[in-house]
Protein backbone atom coordinates (compact mmCIF):
# COMPACT_ATOMS: atom_id res chain seq x y z
CA UNK A 1 0.00 0.00 0.00
CA UNK A 2 1.37 3.44 -0.82
CA UNK A 3 1.83 5.90 2.02
CA UNK A 4 -1.18 8.11 2.73
CA UNK A 5 -1.60 11.49 4.36
CA UNK A 6 -5.01 12.27 5.88
CA UNK A 7 -6.65 14.19 8.74
CA UNK A 8 -6.97 12.62 12.17
CA UNK A 9 -9.57 14.20 14.43
CA UNK A 10 -9.49 14.05 18.24
CA UNK A 11 -12.60 13.96 20.41
CA UNK A 12 -13.51 14.05 24.09
CA UNK A 13 -15.75 10.99 24.40
CA UNK A 14 -17.97 11.46 21.36
CA UNK A 15 -15.76 10.02 18.61
CA UNK A 16 -18.25 7.22 17.87
CA UNK A 17 -21.09 9.68 17.28
CA UNK A 18 -18.87 11.99 15.21
CA UNK A 19 -17.47 9.23 13.00
CA UNK A 20 -20.97 7.77 12.46
CA UNK A 21 -22.14 11.26 11.48
CA UNK A 22 -19.29 11.60 8.96
CA UNK A 23 -20.26 8.21 7.55
CA UNK A 24 -23.82 9.52 7.04
CA UNK A 25 -22.40 12.60 5.30
CA UNK A 26 -19.76 10.95 3.09
CA UNK A 27 -20.89 7.30 2.94
CA UNK A 28 -18.26 4.60 2.94
CA UNK A 29 -17.03 1.95 5.32
CA UNK A 30 -16.46 2.78 8.97
CA UNK A 31 -14.24 0.69 11.25
CA UNK A 32 -14.17 1.50 14.98
CA UNK A 33 -11.94 0.00 17.67
CA UNK A 34 -12.46 0.79 21.34
CA UNK A 35 -9.82 0.90 24.04
CA UNK A 36 -11.52 -2.21 25.47
CA UNK A 37 -11.19 -4.10 22.17
CA UNK A 38 -7.43 -4.10 22.47
CA UNK A 39 -7.22 -5.59 25.95
CA UNK A 40 -5.56 -4.18 29.02
CA UNK A 41 -9.00 -3.87 30.63
CA UNK A 42 -9.34 -0.08 30.80
CA UNK A 43 -11.44 1.13 33.70
CA UNK A 44 -15.08 2.20 33.45
CA UNK A 45 -16.29 4.17 30.46
CA UNK A 46 -12.80 4.30 28.95
CA UNK A 47 -13.31 0.78 27.60
CA UNK A 48 -16.10 2.03 25.31
CA UNK A 49 -14.22 5.07 24.04
CA UNK A 50 -12.88 4.92 20.49
CA UNK A 51 -9.13 4.25 20.34
CA UNK A 52 -9.10 4.37 16.53
CA UNK A 53 -11.74 4.97 13.91
CA UNK A 54 -11.32 5.04 10.14
CA UNK A 55 -13.82 6.00 7.48
CA UNK A 56 -12.94 5.12 3.88
CA UNK A 57 -15.23 6.34 1.11
CA UNK A 58 -15.74 5.46 -2.53
CA UNK A 59 -14.66 9.02 -3.38
CA UNK A 60 -11.20 8.19 -2.04
CA UNK A 61 -11.57 10.10 1.24
CA UNK A 62 -10.03 8.69 4.39
CA UNK A 63 -10.94 10.30 7.70
CA UNK A 64 -9.58 9.01 10.98
CA UNK A 65 -10.60 9.89 14.51
CA UNK A 66 -10.42 8.84 18.13
CA UNK A 67 -11.24 9.86 21.66
CA UNK A 68 -8.30 11.32 23.51
CA UNK A 69 -6.47 8.74 25.63
CA UNK A 70 -7.23 8.78 29.36
CA UNK A 71 -5.45 11.63 31.10
CA UNK A 72 -4.94 13.58 27.87
CA UNK A 73 -6.70 16.94 27.84
CA UNK A 74 -9.00 17.82 24.95
CA UNK A 75 -8.14 21.19 23.44
CA UNK A 76 -10.86 22.32 21.03
CA UNK A 77 -9.36 24.21 18.13
CA UNK A 78 -6.20 22.15 18.47
CA UNK A 79 -7.82 18.79 17.85
CA UNK A 80 -6.53 17.81 14.42
CA UNK A 81 -3.46 15.72 13.70
CA UNK A 82 -2.00 14.67 10.38
CA UNK A 83 -1.68 10.91 9.90
CA UNK A 84 0.96 9.27 7.72
CA UNK A 85 0.37 5.55 7.22
CA UNK A 86 1.39 2.73 4.95
CA UNK A 87 3.77 -0.20 4.70
CA UNK A 88 6.91 1.46 3.30
CA UNK A 89 8.96 1.44 6.48
CA UNK A 90 11.98 3.29 5.09
CA UNK A 91 9.85 6.08 3.65
CA UNK A 92 7.73 6.51 6.78
CA UNK A 93 10.71 6.31 9.17
CA UNK A 94 12.39 9.02 7.10
CA UNK A 95 9.36 11.26 7.50
CA UNK A 96 9.30 10.48 11.24
CA UNK A 97 12.96 11.32 11.67
CA UNK A 98 12.57 14.69 9.96
CA UNK A 99 9.24 15.59 11.60
CA UNK A 100 10.32 14.70 15.13
CA UNK A 101 13.74 16.39 14.87
CA UNK A 102 13.63 19.54 17.04
CA UNK A 103 10.04 18.63 17.96
CA UNK A 104 8.37 16.77 20.82
CA UNK A 105 7.84 13.01 20.79
CA UNK A 106 4.70 12.00 22.69
CA UNK A 107 4.76 8.30 21.67
CA UNK A 108 8.06 6.86 20.40
CA UNK A 109 7.95 5.17 16.99
CA UNK A 110 7.81 1.52 18.08
CA UNK A 111 5.73 -1.65 17.79
CA UNK A 112 2.31 -1.32 19.41
CA UNK A 113 -0.21 -3.80 20.81
CA UNK A 114 -2.15 -3.88 17.52
CA UNK A 115 0.96 -5.13 15.68
CA UNK A 116 1.97 -2.00 13.76
CA UNK A 117 4.84 0.39 14.42
CA UNK A 118 3.35 3.71 15.56
CA UNK A 119 4.57 7.03 16.90
CA UNK A 120 3.13 10.43 17.71
CA UNK A 121 5.01 13.73 17.73
CA UNK A 122 4.60 17.46 17.35
CA UNK A 123 6.99 19.06 14.89
CA UNK A 124 8.98 22.20 15.70
CA UNK A 125 5.98 24.29 14.61
CA UNK A 126 3.58 22.50 16.98
CA UNK A 127 1.78 20.48 14.28
CA UNK A 128 0.75 17.02 15.56
CA UNK A 129 1.77 14.01 13.44
CA UNK A 130 0.82 10.33 13.72
CA UNK A 131 2.99 7.82 11.86
CA UNK A 132 1.80 4.21 11.47
CA UNK A 133 3.79 1.54 9.64
CA UNK A 134 1.51 -1.43 8.96
CA UNK A 135 2.72 -4.98 9.30
CA UNK A 136 4.66 -6.95 11.85
CA UNK A 137 8.02 -5.28 11.64
CA UNK A 138 9.88 -5.03 14.96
Amino acid sequence: MPSRLNPYLNFDGDARQAMEFYQEVFGGTLALNTYGDLGGQPAGETADRIMHGMLETSAGFTLMGADNPPGTPHRPGNDVSVSLSGDDSAELRGYWDRLSADGTVMVPLEKQMWGDVFGMCADRFGVSWLVNISGTEG
